[in-house]
């Protein structure tokens, strides 16, 4: 009886055993979880950009993948930055600001050819001429399987006078560099070595 007795016993501390075994196993693999879970989740909020709305209300603006988004902020750095440089009114504040906001965006190549512009008297002649100038980017092609990223921009652009608009055909290069992302530089991005490769009437039309 007394060995029965000794056999429930030890049969009774393996399943004790056993059931304890089971709900440790249990716990590491509901801790680990955890863990897995909660590291994901923090990747995610990594991965949100939160957007103060006018100071006045928060607003989430979920940022995807950068290699994603990119290209896209690439051909927009590069966009903002023909508009800002070669959009002219014959107002020397309005011509400077351009210039400045447009610098931010590039290196030292852009401001030595607004520099050999400006000594050949360019910028004078558009002021006293009373001469607007704009540009439309047509195209943007930029190769993104080498870095620093080459990109060439097609543009036309219209010189427009008292007595006729000209229209121009603007082609350009440069190399886009990845660089910290400011109020003045939203993309993330630097033009340098920019150079003209064409700039050429396409037609004069009578106003």
């Amino acid at each position: 009886m007394e060995f029965k007795s000794l056999r429930n016993i030890e049969n009774s501390f393996k399943q004790i055993r056993l059931y304890a075994i089971v709900f440790a196993s249990v716990c590491l693999v509901v801790v680990g979880f955890t863990i897995y879970k909660s590291y994901d989740f923090a990747k995610e909020q990594r991965e949100k950009i939160y957007v103060l709305d006018k100071g006045k209300s928060l607003m989430l603006a979920l940022s995807q993948d950068a290699s994603i988004n990119r290209p896209v902020e690439a051909k927009e750095h590069i966009r903002r930055f023909h508009e800002l440089f070669f959009t002219l009114s014959p107002d020397k504040a309005a011509i400077e600001s351009n210039m400045q906001r447009a610098f931010n965006l590039s290196d030292k190549t852009a401001f030595d050819y607004y520099k050999d512009l400006l000594e050949k008297g360019y910028y004078s002649r558009v002021i006293s001429g009373n001469i607007q100038q704009r540009v439309e980017v047509d195209s943007i092609k930029i190769d993104f399987n080498a870095y620093p990223y080459q990109a060439k921009t097609y543009t036309t652009q219209y010189i427009i006078r008292a007595s006729n608009i000209t229209k121009r055909s603007l082609v350009t290069s440069a190399q886009l560099i990845s660089a910290v992302r400011s109020d003045n530089n939203p993309q993330g991005f630097t033009i340098e070595k920019f150079t003209v490769l064409e700039n050429k009437d396409i037609e004069v039309i009578k106003r």
